[in-house]
């Protein structure tokens, strides 16, 4: 099992069935503010549609296609963070997160990114982490400026939320800038 030790009050563990009632509840408690950004709360109406999500997850890791954590601050579970995709043919990978909305401004996410980011070039010998953001998402697009990340361009329509498409920003590292 993946678990990962990033400071005192911080760890990332492989996401698990046990845990789809608590990510449950921090997506009811945080539904307003994710929505805005996540295309798949409108989705998730039930502890049931979350086990399913962490089935797909577990899948994913499996078959080495992904990684899904759930990230423990003080021991609780405030969010998730993993690699969406990894592109093993090209050695990339596609890091995505929330975090609950009352967990924001402590620096979690942009240390979980770091280690994430750290685990991709260290342990599985990547070249290259993204991270795309919403245009309008400045919370996330800061995660990645703060990490050094080069501003690589912007996908017009990238993403079909609700009602309206929305563009993205991406954002890359190469093992050679990241590991100097």
């Amino acid at each position: 099992m993946f678990e990962y030790k990033i400071d005192e009050d911080l760890s990332l563990k492989l996401i698990d069935l046990r845990d789809a009632e608590r990510i449950f509840d921090l997506t009811e408690n945080s539904r307003n503010y994710l929505r805005e950004w996540l295309p798949w709360v409108d989705a998730t109406v039930k502890v049931e549609d979350t086990r399913e999500f962490i089935q797909s997850s577990l899948k994913g890791f499996a078959d080495n296609k992904s990684l899904t954590t759930v990230i423990l601050y003080h021991g609780e579970i405030v969010g998730v963070a993993g690699f969406n995709s990894i592109d093993w043919s090209n050695k990339i990978a596609y890091i995505g997160y929330w975090l609950g909305a009352e967990y924001q401004g402590n620096g979690v996410m942009t240390r979980v990114a770091k280690t994430l980011t750290d685990y991709a070039f260290m342990e599985l010998k990547l070249n290259k982490v993204e991270i795309r953001a919403a245009t309008h998402n400045q919370k996330s697009r800061d995660i990645p400026k703060r990490l050094g990340f080069v501003e690589e361009g912007r996908i017009r329509s990238a993403e079909w939320l609700y009602d309206h498409y929305t563009d993205h920003v991406v954002y890359g590292t190469l093992a050679e800038e990241w590991l100097k």
